[in-house]
């Protein structure tokens, strides 16, 4: 088994109760321990829960932030902001509809736009193992992740004598790309340290047709983690960390000019402890957001528009371009968690509460003024039978009561709701190797900061989203398989579904500044799946294809920032140490636009153009512990954009409705050592 995943304690039961699991853990192992070839296309994975390592190299170049890795796995798309920070979609799900956690805590952006989402404070290679749980199909991480689970995790470092490892990593590329990291961890049978550090930074790149896109950043990372393991069965972790940055945007009025974060955290983990309850975890953690957003730090605010009057109409930031603006917003969130584990003949049952509690502030002329407060306190379990060797029936159950407090000079507003949720799914090994699974779900979510706050008006023009948006009610059913055999695997993962009161978020066609959160009852679906193929000895190929739809069952019209269908195609070499793999990805075109409608962060203002992009690279191993590698994207130097974006921003002399394009061509190298 994998570090962090261990087998159960008790040994003296019959492991048939565990073989539904056996499957994802025979999948995941060879992710996370083969670093020898790139990964182009898609991670091995279950269906339903996809388990792969950030340290795994993949192309295009390395990520920068949490939403940039995400977005090699298939189903995942971006609304692109240019260099980082994206904001990350998931099935043409946006926002809080996606869970996203780092070691088990939750960390929020300020910025009204999402200029910060939790992503931009994630660097993915200080992370061992991410694990995504597609749809509502799990009810443990927290409320309302009704596209996905999605947690960065780093594994317990273990030492049974007194020694050290580390692995680091140096990166180089065009447009004056530097990356830098290191994790290293040192201990013995009594505990340990482990310090995770990077930094990434780039200057604005050039896209094929060779015009300057506004995208440089310069941002770096630094936790500290201390151990103490009184007994293989004990553990108990003290962590801590902070972070800042500054990214240039294309597409918005203003930069972020800091991206500031702090965190701490306690967890505790105790396992084997009797015959039926077998483990109890606890967990604590405070993380802190402070992000300024400005139009003078990156760029220069005297310059003249090409287009004057307006802003930003994605992020409704108003006022007039060639006056220098600032704003800083910070945000606390604090909260615990409680987990057992129970185990019986057939059975496994995960049980436990847990709460969150976040506080929003903006900086005033007279100081810091507290806007908004949302509590949350939940309820959970999960319980998996463990029918035979080759069926399982997993359910989970939630109850969730959120509150939630807003501040004004006109008075207060609080709101509270009362949330559900649950799932019951159904898997089956056959006898062949192959792997499906059935289940459904319904989840509740409450409107999030960015649907309650950042639109000017509710459902109905003039009202206060706060008090008149109501939350979000999804069922879906899912379903996949997974089979392998014979140089050959392939998997399926499809949706269907339906969204009561979606939250979507309408803008004015004339003013920037006037935006509306509505309720609309949706038809969503969808599919991802790929295959993997050895050709011969040294070749093999894999592929990978993701599609989204979505529809407004009110007005009959799509539903908006639908990622268009997505096909990843890679062939591979590899000789001894030498490995080479190229990468060709085709992007359909997108019509089916929502005209002026979208969320905080983007909307639909033009149908946009397909497109296939050519890349490349090659790897050799010079030493066990030693690889290097490099790399071509975009090698025909094509001049394209996403479907989900931006609109580019005036100050920097782009039309209003001009989507922001992607970088030409780029090269990188990339050294990585583990010892």
């Amino acid at each position: 088994m994998m570090p962090g995943y261990p087998v159960p304690h008790n040994h003296t039961r019959p492991m048939r109760r565990f073989a539904g699991l056996m499957p994802l853990f025979t999948l995941v192992a060879p992710v996370i321990a083969d670093g020898d070839v790139i990964t182009v296309a898609a991670p091995l994975y279950s269906p339903l829960t996809v388990v792969t390592s950030p340290k795994t190299p993949r192309q295009p170049v390395p990520a920068s932030d949490g939403s940039d890795y995400l977005k090699t796995i298939p189903g995942f798309a971006q609304v692109r902001n240019g260099g980082t920070n994206g904001d990350p979609v998931l099935r043409g799900m946006f926002g809080s509809r996606l869970k996203i956690l780092t070691d088990g805590a939750e960390i929020l952006g300020s910025c009204p736009s999402r200029m910060d989402a939790p992503t931009a404070y994630i660097s993915p290679e200080s992370y061992d193992v991410l694990t995504l749980v597609k749809g509502p199909q799990t009810v443990m991480w927290g409320p309302g992740a009704s596209a996905g689970t999605l947690r960065f995790e780093r594994a317990f470092p273990h030492f049974d004598r007194a020694g050290m490892n580390t692995h680091a990593g140096l990166l180089a590329g065009s447009n004056g790309r530097r990356d830098e990291n290191i994790q290293a961890g040192l201990g013995n049978g009594l505990g340990y340290m482990q310090i995770s550090a990077n930094r990434s930074r780039a200057g604005d790149y050039r896209d094929g047709g060779g015009r300057r896109v506004p995208s440089r950043w310069d941002k770096w990372n630094g936790d500290l983690a201390f151990g103490w393991t009184p007994d293989n069965q004990t553990r108990m972790e003290l962590s801590l960390g902070r972070g800042d940055g500054e990214a240039s945007y294309a597409g918005r009025g203003m930069d972020g000019a800091q991206i500031k974060r702090e965190s701490l955290g306690a967890r505790l983990e105790k396992t084997g402890i009797g015959e039926v309850l077998d483990k109890v975890e606890a967990q604590v953690y405070y993380s802190y957001a402070n992000h300024v957003m400005d139009n003078t730090t990156l760029r220069a605010p005297g310059r003249r528009p090409a287009n004057p009057g307006g802003c930003c109409k994605a992020c409704g930031q108003g006022g007039t371009p060639n006056a220098a603006r600032r704003s800083n917003l910070d945000r606390r969130t604090t909260g615990a968690r409680g987990m057992g584990t129970w185990l019986w003949q057939d059975f496994r049952l995960r049980s436990g509460l847990d709460m969150q509690t976040n506080t929003h502030r903006a900086r005033k002329t007279d100081g810091w003024r507290r806007d908004a407060r949302f509590q949350d306190y939940g309820l959970f379990g999960e319980l998996t039978w463990f029918a035979d060797a080759h069926n399982s029936i997993i359910g989970g159950a939630r109850l969730d009561r959120s509150l939630a407090d807003k501040y004004a000079r006109a008075g207060d507003l609080t709101r509270a709701a009362t949330l559900p949720a649950g799932f019951v799914r159904y898997e089956h090994q056959l006898s062949a190797p192959m792997l499906w699974y059935a289940g459904i779900g319904y989840t509740e979510r409450f409107p999030d900061y960015w649907e309650l706050y950042a639109p000017k008006s509710g459902p109905r023009i003039g009202t206060d989203p706060f008090d008149t948006l109501k939350s979000e009610k999804t069922t879906q059913i899912d379903i996949g398989m997974h089979y392998v055999r014979d140089g050959f695997n392939g998997w399926l993962s499809a949706y269907a579904g339906r969204v009561e009161d979606f939250i979507l978020v309408k803008y004015d066609p004339v003013s920037a500044g006037r935006s509306q959160s509505v309720n609309v009852n949706a038809h969503i679906m969808g599919a991802e799946m790929g295959m993997g193929y050895q050709l011969a000895e040294r070749w093999k190929s894999d592929a990978s294809l993701a599609y989204a739809w979505g529809k407004n069952t009110g007005d009959g019209r799509p539903l908006p920032q639908m990622p268009p269908l997505d096909a990843r195609i890679g062939l591979t070499y590899e000789r001894e140490r030498w490995s080479s793999t190229a990468l060709w990805r085709v992007v359909a075109g997108q019509r089916r636009i929502a005209l002026n409608e979208g969320n905080v962060a983007g909307k639909d203002f033009d149908a946009s153009a397909g497109f296939g992009v050519l890349s490349a690279n090659v790897a050799y191993k010079v030493a066990k512990d030693i690889k290097l590698s490099s790399g071509i994207d975009n090698i025909l130097d094509k001049r394209y954009s996403e479907h989900l974006n931006l609109a580019g921003n005036s100050g920097f002399g782009y039309p209003a409705n001009m989507q922001v394009n992607e970088p030409g061509r780029t090269l990188w190298a990339r050294l990585n050592m583990a010892f």
